[in-house]
């Protein structure tokens, strides 16, 4: 078994595609009213709506109640620490939520913190290597 993919469910689609395609760069394969699907090399990515989920479930609760707290975290890694400061502001400037600017953290990377646009928390970082 391996994990093909990760679906991020969202109450506004078009909005988190936008964020996902615009703002963090990924080129969207598929485009729908209630489904969109990311080029990424290894794990798919794509985003679905939380309503619809629900009615593919039997109207599993989950996907009707409102979410409190973080429920996933994606981690983009980055190719070096100055590559987490310049992607950090580039994704703020175009509308990511800035929640900790990148810095040296004690487990060895640079690491930055920001929001998409329905609260979910993601984290750039990078591997610090000692010359």
């Amino acid at each position: 078994m391996k994990l093909e993919g990760i679906t991020v469910l969202a109450l506004d689609v078009a909005g988190m595609t936008g964020f996902y395609r615009d703002v963090l760069g990924f080129k969207a394969i598929v485009e729908e009213d209630h489904y969109a699907e990311f080029e990424n090399d290894g794990v798919r990515l794509a985003i679905f709506s939380a309503p619809l989920m629900a009615d593919n479930t039997n109207g599993h609760h989950s996907y009707a109640e409102e979410r409190k707290g973080q429920a996933f975290e994606l981690n983009f890694e980055c190719d070096s620490p100055e590559d987490v400061y310049i992607r950090y502001d580039e994704f703020v400037a175009k509308g990511a939520t800035g929640i900790t600017a990148p810095k040296v953290v004690p487990w060895g990377h640079t690491t930055g913190f920001f929001a998409d646009p329905e609260g979910n928390i993601h984290s750039l970082f990078a591997v610090n290597r000692s010359v």
